[in-house]
């Protein structure tokens, strides 16, 4: 679902500056988006191309985005409509410039049916007599492209491409932002997991080291061996002794 500005973002007589600075508070305010995974990188490539189509003099605008993997795929997750969703997925100026990381244009894409065929065609098909593609990268990593469609051929207006690769910039800050964030939670939640797996392990060693009247040792090696033979975790089995649904005598035969 692509984002539509509504009619109180664009107060009559705004100036272009006033629209450009909104578009900076704009892109920058998806920085506290929706938490769930990619759900916030989807908000900010919204508002990223309404904001261009709004601010940029051009007709389109979508979004590829690499979602981190190890593989780099990158996908449309943003567009202005579905046609332009279609084309920024195909091989094009926007794949060429997320790969090299650096900005990609053709100012006439009939001339551009040797580089990319069915993008090109399918572009043209569209209404789009140019398209452009600024890297959404900040220092080393590029993460996806910005790509600009223009129904006329030709270069981009002058400023255009500065200023598209300035929003293209504030974006791809606050996607890694929230990327590094979601990371450290997840992080975070992982060793509080640990712990308490940690804390029910040394509770049930305690409890079968009491009951045997043996080492913590070697409660530990009974319960790793009864855990291993039956494929259940370590820390579900223990849990199991704690809240008493699994008998201590049911792992004697693991006991010294």
């Amino acid at each position: 679902m692509t984002y539509t500005p509504s009619g109180a973002d664009h107060p009559a007589g705004r100036t272009p500056g006033a629209e450009l600075g909104a578009a900076f508070v704009a892109v920058a305010d998806t920085l506290d988006g929706d938490r769930r995974a990619g759900a916030g990188d989807g908000r900010a490539g919204d508002v990223l191309v309404a904001r261009c189509v709004a601010v940029l003099e051009v007709a389109a605008a979508g979004l590829l985005l690499a979602d981190g993997a190890a593989d780099g795929t990158a996908e449309a997750v943003a567009a202005s409509d579905e046609t332009v969703r279609a084309l920024v997925g195909k091989e094009g100026p926007g794949r060429e410039c997320h790969r090299a990381g650096i900005p990609i244009g053709a100012g006439a894409l009939e001339r551009a049916a040797p580089r990319w065929p069915d993008f090109a065609a399918a572009a043209r098909t569209a209404g789009y007599g140019a398209a452009f593609a600024v890297p959404m990268r900040w220092r080393d990593e590029t993460i996806g492209a910005l790509v600009l469609f223009r129904t006329e051929s030709g270069p981009l207006p002058d400023g255009t491409a500065e200023l598209a690769q300035a929003l293209a910039d504030v974006t791809t800050i606050g996607v890694l932002q929230r990327r590094a964030r979601r990371q450290r939670e997840q992080l975070a939640d992982q060793l509080q997991t640990a712990l308490e797996s940690r804390v029910l392990v040394e509770q049930a060693k305690g409890l079968l080291a009491e009951r045997w009247q043996v080492s913590v040792d070697a409660a530990f090696t009974a319960l790793r061996r009864h855990a291993r033979a039956r494929r259940i975790r370590l820390s579900d089995l223990a849990q199991g002794l704690l809240d008493h649904t699994v008998d201590p005598s049911d792992l004697q035969d693991g006991a010294p």
